[in-house]
């Protein structure tokens, strides 16, 4: 029998077994039974990120329709379409689709029912519903493949390239024929700038939370004292997850304030004094609490396969701002515009047709395109402009923190109206157009092209940040419970570019911002909310630390005359997701698989929405097609078990 370890049972996991049971039938001949163990600690399907075990207060940043594990007749790939529900056509009908099986935890069941096709879900209602995509995709495969659970950590892997691989848990060992590392989301040793910290901490009797996923970390936030000042450096998912867990988390809630969505806060006084602040100063951009008004805009048109094959044969070495940026503004303007003209055409001046005549002959930097623009686009707040996006606070410079607090609260204040209201549903076609780049990107990235700088500073640094902020917010309603704490005096903004200093005199850290010169904020606890970003030097991962102390797995590291860059990523070839191995001259191994984000393969770190034709989908199946094709073809003679 051949035999497939799976390391890591969660979302990717899933979604890789789910591929597995699509593709069998064409690949995995009967007379060739397959056993599946799957090696995971935390629960299969959801895994340790979205396990029921967490706050229901933590919530998801995407609406219940816009999350799915399925592929759909958009989804580009060579294996069969297997269609199945979004997490709201799930919840609506739970009983409808096999196999069924009545979610335990009452308050989940009473989620789903009253789920609407826009609300945020709670995580643990995404749990529940990874939980039943895992046990679909284990019926959905054929009888000659079986699944065996392994609630166990993996420590290490050891076997010859043309042999079995010996994958040694905690409490026992498994010999498979193929190893695949599904890892999903990991944690590493902290950097050395945290380290820091963390000593000056341990010296002083002080709270410090490194970078951490905000389910692990709730019960360590019972250190901070009631009106304890804090600094807490991040303004994206992972803060507003925190202030949640020291806030509401704590006792106090939320109540309306007149008709509006505008909310008041209760405090209960136990909360301790967050001082918020980050890089940009502001909060990511909320998600649009819509539906696109108009048509679905036909992407990609600027980004696609032809203009990356033409970027790929020019000669020379690319840089993602100077040679990509252009294409990829240009995809993510159109969306935007398509959804205004097509939705909104009384708020434009020409008709579309004519407009986008135009439009496909501009260059993106040229007079030509903003004199388009504006003349078919009167207004200027129907305008995409992606430097004030990027940097609001850009330039400037108030007098005192309370002109600071009144500035941030008028700002957050527009941003969550501007999500909530359709009249603005071209913000939704720009980020759709916006997550079409990942189509072609994580291709230009592999094809290695790009120069080190520019993955370093561009891809992994400016346009990460960048696709953060505008499409992995947070939902609306988070944006008005952090104002209603702003004006509670619960939570204070610091502004943009964020700086903190350890005063060893003092035993406590200094807080101040560009945004109001001279200001500086004392605090006696400092928290990173941020999510980790793992490095392979520095992983935690016990496998991968293995493998990588052993030499059979090597870091990402781009390198040419005038930069070096280490990702911290593990290289696996884009292809089919093999591991790179330095002891086989950095060829695939034939028998190790890994896919995620811990890859070197890059994607949005998100579950896919229906009919986008998500890059994750694709990497799923190109990695099963090729196990499948690999498995089957082995000699009887040389199989693990």
């Amino acid at each position: 029998m051949t035999a497939l370890v799976i390391v890591g049972a969660g979302p990717r996991g899933t979604g890789l077994l789910e591929r597995i049971a699509a593709n069998a039938a064409e690949l995995l001949p009967p007379d060739r039974p397959l056993a599946i163990h799957l090696v995971d600690p935390y629960p299969p399907g959801a895994g340790r990120v979205w396990r029921r075990d967490q706050s229901p207060l933590l919530r998801m940043n995407s609406m219940a329709e816009d999350v799915t594990m399925f592929t759909d007749e958009r989804s580009t790939l060579d294996g069969p379409v297997r269609p199945g529900p979004s997490l709201a056509e799930w919840a609506r009908r739970p009983e409808e689709f096999a196999p069924y099986r009545e979610v335990a935890d009452p308050a989940v069941r009473a989620e789903l029912r009253a789920l609407a096709p826009t609300d945020f879900p709670t995580r643990r209602a995404q749990s529940a519903y990874l939980d039943w995509v895992f046990r679909r995709a284990v019926a959905d495969l054929p009888p000659h493949v079986t699944v065996t659970i392994h609630r166990d950590t993996a420590r290490r892997i050891d076997g010859p390239a043309d042999g079995p691989q010996t994958v040694h848990l905690t409490g026992r060992a498994l010999t498979a024929d193929h190893v695949v590392l599904t890892l999903g989301h990991l944690d590493s040793a902290p950097h050395p700038r945290h380290a820091a910290d963390a000593e000056f901490a341990a010296r002083h009797g002080r709270f410090h939370l490194p970078p951490a996923y905000s389910a692990d970390v709730a019960g360590e936030l019972a250190a901070l004292a009631p009106g304890e000042p804090v600094v807490l450096r991040g303004l994206g998912l992972a803060a507003v997850d925190l202030v949640a867990l020291l806030t509401e988390g704590r006792g106090g809630r939320f109540e309306p304030a007149g008709d509006g969505p505008a909310l008041r806060y209760r405090p209960s006084g136990r909360e301790p004094v967050l001082h918020l602040g980050s890089r940009r100063g502001v909060p990511y951009h909320a998600k649009t609490g819509y539906r696109l008004q108009g048509p679905p805009a036909p992407l990609p048109r600027y980004f696609d396969a032809a203009a990356v094959d033409a970027l790929l044969a020019t000669p020379g070495p690319l840089e993602l701002r100077r040679d990509l940026w252009p294409s990829m503004a240009k995809e993510v303007a159109f969306g935007h515009y398509h959804e205004l003209f097509h939705a909104h055409p009384e708020r434009t001046a020409l008709p579309w047709p004519a407009f986008l005549a135009r439009y496909d002959r501009c260059a993106w930097y040229s007079p030509e395109r903003a004199a388009l623009v504006a003349e078919a686009v009167p207004d200027p707040a129907d305008r995409i402009d992606f430097e004030r996006l990027d940097q609001p606070l850009a330039g400037l410079a108030l007098g005192s923190a309370e002109e600071l607090q009144a500035h941030l609260r008028a700002y957050v204040a527009a941003d969550a109206d501007r999500r909530a209201d359709p009249a603005h549903s071209a913000d939704l076609g720009a980020f759709l157009a916006l997550l079409s780049l990942f189509g072609q990107l994580p291709r230009v990235v592999a094809s290695g092209r790009l120069t080190a700088r520019s993955v370093a500073e561009e891809v992994d640094g400016w346009f990460s940040g960048y696709f953060n902020s505008l499409a992995s917010g947070p939902p609306g309603f988070r944006l008005r419970q952090l104002l209603a704490l702003s004006e509670a005096g619960v939570v204070r903004f610091l502004g943009a570019g964020v700086r903190v200093d350890r005063d060893e005199a003092t035993g406590t850290w200094r807080a101040s911002g560009a945004t109001v010169p001279g200001h500086t904020v004392t605090a006696t606890a400092l928290i990173e909310g941020y999510l980790p970003q793992h490095a392979l030097h520095r992983t935690l991962d016990p496998v991968l630390r293995q493998l990588h102390g052993a030499g059979r797995l090597v870091e990402e590291q781009l390198a040419d005359r005038e930069h070096t860059h280490r990702s911290g990523l593990v290289a696996i070839a884009p292809a089919d997701g093999r591991l790179l191995d330095p002891a086989l001259g950095g060829a695939p191994h034939p028998r190790r698989t890994a896919l995620g984000p811990h890859t070197s393969l890059r994607a949005a770190a998100a579950f896919a929405r229906p009919r986008t034709d998500a890059p994750a989908f694709r990497q799923n199946d190109a990695a099963a097609r090729a196990l499948l094709r690999s498995l089957a073809a082995l000699p009887a003679e040389v199989l693990a078990a």
